[in-house]
């Protein structure tokens, strides 16, 4: 582990522990950041678009103001050079120059299903909550709508597949992985969910998941069984650091908790999971941020201020 963004949601923290705190004048949503570019990374924001940094997180700039929300944003695996980034109202945008121009993905709110996405604690509106790219394709899309809908695009965000039945509607983080370039991973607030076939069908393990509101979710970059989430009995509880949750890891055979070296679940709110390129998983809480190197057992990693007890936003991991 070399640098993490950690977005809480008034700072960015970066560094590897030892933090210097950035972009302190903004209301931060997500973060995103490539191996391969590690001093360029991208922060949406509530009120100040999208913010880039290419030099570690000392200066920034706005490259894309639009929607009241930049909500979601991802580095493709393919090209460091192609960013894609969803917003609230519902909108999804790609930069193919590394977030200096950018086109809007359009067609996404005319899908039938759209006429059901609504935000529970907004529900005027509804976001794009995450973004991920097929590692076998760069043209093959996964989009998050919070709450409504897992859509996708085959074709760059040309056009769009509207809900599959069966697939989850309250989608807060998606995954994949090299390994496996047809599953994707989803953590919702309707539970785990998990596809082989692009999203087109879905299998819904539970065994052993006892909380089903579920945020979190990274797999281990070195094996795409090694499956970590985190979960809540509800957003209460969730999104909150008087609240309850618990971090699980897939055993092969279901889900058992696997909090041995986090803070107890008591005041732990929902962990923000990221995969470790070094071959870890890294989550950081409201009481600081942990590592483990198979996904059982955690160390805490640097120190971590009572300002930064906040429930966190987002977490890249260089």
């Amino acid at each position: 582990m070399d640098t993490c963004y950690a977005a809480l949601s008034d700072r960015l923290l970066v560094g590897s522990g030892e933090w210097t705190e950035r972009l302190r004048d903004h209301t931060l949503e997500c973060v995103a950041a490539a191996e391969r570019a590690p001093d360029r990374a991208f922060v949406g924001t509530v009120d100040s678009g999208l913010q880039r940094t290419t030099d570690g997180g000392v200066t920034w700039e706005c490259v894309l103001d639009a929607g009241d929300r930049v909500t979601s944003v991802t580095v493709s695996p393919h090209d460091e050079d192609v960013v894609w980034a969803g917003t609230e109202p519902s909108a999804v945008y790609r930069s193919t120059d590394g977030g200096d121009n950018w086109s809007q993905r359009d067609g996404l709110t005319d899908l039938d299903s759209a006429s059901r996405w609504s935000f529970p604690p907004r529900p005027h509106t509804h976001h794009v909550r995450w973004l991920a790219v097929a590692p076998d394709d760069p043209e093959r899309v996964y989009v998050a709508v919070e709450a409504g809908a897992f859509v996708r695009s085959e074709d760059g965000g040309e056009t769009w597949v509207d809900h599959p039945t069966g697939g989850r509607r309250d989608n807060h983080t998606l995954a994949v992985h090299p390994d496996t370039p047809t599953r994707v991973y989803t953590a919702a607030g309707d539970g785990y969910a998990q596809s082989e076939d692009y999203g087109e069908t879905w299998q819904y393990p539970q065994n052993g998941l006892d909380h089903r509101y579920v945020w979190g979710l990274a797999v281990h970059p070195d094996d795409p069984d090694a499956v970590v989430v985190s979960a809540a009995s509800g957003p209460r509880s969730a999104h909150s650091t008087t609240g309850e949750s618990y971090v699980y890891r897939w055993t092969g055979d279901g889900w058992a908790t696997a909090m041995d070296g986090l803070p107890a679940a008591d005041g732990l709110s929902r962990a923000v999971l990221a995969p470790d390129p070094d071959g870890a998983i890294c989550a950081v809480t409201n009481h600081g941020l942990f590592r483990s190197a198979e996904g059982w057992t955690w160390e805490r990693v640097g120190s971590w201020e009572e300002t930064y007890d906040q429930v966190p936003r987002g977490l890249a991991v260089v």
